[in-house]
């Protein structure tokens, strides 16, 4: 940040952010440049305006494939620090790296694989993972990102949605000692053809007909020529629940990348060198930034393949020395109730980060102590923004739970239900930015962001994101939750209707209604709201065992229920809409 304040000009923080957001065809040119990223042809200017702000066009007439800049480092520095469960540390080189991410992406060609081809990913975070992610794109193909925790039929819809013609797996992944299937999810999902790895020395499954081992869909070839293309060709399909049952399908291009290592080098001070954690998945939009977020700003990302939750992943962040520590706000309340951490070195940590859900500052402040009084950057974004828009920086006084900045490049207002600024409300994006999504594969992009969205304070242009956020004196927010039907869970984005769809397959429910509490502030807590069908007798105690079940088997494993309250009707606005809102109200009220 003091570097990029020399280069603008300016004295003060508040003065670079205000730069940023002014000229930021001059924020991004310089950006680009710092991070050192490798064009095939050079873009003509960096920002196309000519079909308004809803719809930028990022480097026109550039021609580059992102994964290139994710190898600027020495073939010698360590790229990946790795460990599984019960095992040692390993270091991959960036050379390693990049030769394995060559043999994946000649192999695809070698098969027949075309540009544009949709592959899909379901598997933890490993150095084959992350091999693989990159020799997609640099294929010329995209990435279908689906988190291994899915069930067959949530994997199903969106192998559909994304047109997928493939996909990598494993037959099985190991946590805790325990087996959870990951190739027997996929042929009850009649994916496409699969190219399978072994959790261990081999693969402890039957495989399909057609169906491939890592070891014989390998290639030997070490030196892969990237495909060039136009920065607007997809690299990734991501998936974001919306306020319907279907989730939104949202491309990165090959300019995504750039807001996620942009946003890591200024904001959580990411550089050569350092080692970066931030227990995730593929799946979610936090595997990718992890991946460019490190290798672009030429250092380690630290993966840990188990539980994040027990005392061994401290052990992992203390023996890797890792600089920067993401986390979701619900594992380190956990590491704090158990005590798991206490004791360990962490004096390595420059700084922590958090998203995926509200923080609690107390349990922000105890983070802090493990490590010295590092400071949290709180960083609130989404899939569709390629990184946080609001977030912090340690050149300005920082607080537990609390952002100190929008992020460069963007500027935020928050506004009442009248369109009317206020310190407590719904925020809007005033676009552009690079990162910011500008397609949508299953819906109308601009009803989803753009229609209807209020005029912002100076006549702006805003864009939807649905994030209820309060605003404090002098610069400083804090989260409050969403402000529709969409909630997250342990850091998944989930809508109502995915939850309540899951819940229909309960016979003594006449109708649902899923919400999420925040008490104090702090992660999100599910609470279901349910009508029994006429001369129901079922009680509490029987029925939420159904429903976690249900959940657990349509949806997802990690959402748990955190209370089931019986209701007579639902309350229902004029245009018969379940009034979810007023459903939170009533809970809190009564908490």
């Amino acid at each position: 940040m003091a570097w990029l304040m020399r280069i603008a000009g300016v004295t003060t923080y508040e003065q670079l952010h205000a730069w940023s957001v002014r000229d930021r065809e001059g924020f991004w040119k310089i950006a680009l440049e710092r991070l050192g990223i490798v064009f095939r042809k050079p873009y003509s200017r960096v920002l196309d305006l000519s079909k308004g702000v809803e719809a930028p066009r990022w480097l026109p007439d550039a021609r580059m494939n992102i994964v290139e800049s994710c190898f600027t480092a020495a073939p010698n520095a360590p790229a990946i620090l790795s460990q599984a469960e019960n095992g040692p540390i390993t270091t991959t080189t960036f050379g390693e790296l990049e030769a394995l991410t060559n043999r994946v992406a000649a192999s695809l060609v070698r098969d027949g694989f075309k540009p544009g081809d949709a592959i899909a990913v379901i598997m933890p975070m490993t150095v084959e993972c992350v091999a693989i992610y990159l020799g997609i794109i640099k294929a010329g193909c995209a990435v279908v990102g689906i988190a291994d925790s899915f069930r067959p039929k949530e994997i199903a819809v969106r192998l559909r949605i994304a047109n997928t013609v493939a996909i990598f797996t494993q037959d099985i992944m190991v946590r805790a000692g325990k087996s959870h299937p990951l190739y027997a999810n996929l042929i009850e999902a009649e994916a496409p053809r699969a190219i399978v790895l072994p959790a261990g020395q081999a693969i402890a499954v039957s495989m399909r007909t057609g169906d491939r081992s890592w070891q014989d869909f390998l290639s030997t070839e070490t030196h892969f020529d990237a495909l060039p293309r136009d920065p607007t060709d997809c690299v990734n399909i991501l998936f974001s629940s919306g306020t319907t049952g279907e989730p939104k399908a949202i491309p990165w291009s090959h300019t995504t990348p750039i807001k996620c290592a942009m946003d890591a080098h200024f904001h959580q001070n990411i550089h050569a060198g350092d080692v970066v954690a931030w227990p995730t998945n593929i799946g979610w939009m936090m595997g990718p930034w992890l991946i460019f977020a490190s290798l672009m700003n030429r250092s380690a990302m630290a993966l840990y393949n188990g539980v994040p939750s027990g005392r061994a992943f401290g052990q992992f962040i203390q023996d890797t020395k890792t600089t920067m520590l993401g986390v979701v706000p619900s594992l380190v309340k956990a590491w704090r109730n158990s005590a798991c951490m206490n004791g360990l070195d962490w004096t390595a940590i420059n700084l922590f980060s958090s998203t995926g859900e509200c923080s609690t500052a107390d349990d922000m402040h105890w983070l802090m102590n493990l490590a010295g009084g590092r400071p949290v950057i709180e960083y609130c974004g989404g899939t569709e923004i390629g990184g946080g828009y609001l977030t912090g920086t340690v050149t300005r006084p920082c607080a537990p739970g609390i952002f100190n900045t929008p992020a460069l490049s963007l500027d935020v207002v928050v506004l009442n239900e009248s369109g009317t600024p206020t310190n407590n409300g719904e925020l809007y994006l005033i676009p552009p930015s690079i990162g910011l999504s500008t397609t949508l594969l299953n819906k109308d992009h601009y009803e989803v962001y753009h229609a209807h969205t209020p005029i912002g304070p100076q006549r702006e242009t805003l864009r939807r994101h649905g994030d209820q956020i309060e605003q404090f004196a002098g610069g400083y927010w804090r989260a409050l939750g969403r402000a529709d039907d969409t909630m997250n869970l342990g850091g998944i984005k989930v809508s109502s209707a995915e939850i309540e769809t899951a819940l229909r397959s309960v016979p003594e429910v006449l109708e649902t209604a899923a919400i999420a509490i925040a008490p104090g502030g702090g992660p999100s807590q599910l609470v279901i709201y349910a009508v029994l069908k006429a001369n129901s007798t079922a009680t509490r105690d029987a029925l939420l065992p159904k429903m976690q079940t249900a959940i657990k088997t349509d949806l997802n494993p990690l959402f748990k229920i955190h209370d089931l309250v019986f209701i007579d009707a639902m309350p229902r606005t004029a245009s018969n809409k379940v009034m979810r809102r007023t459903l939170r109200d009533r809970y809190l009220a009564q908490s």
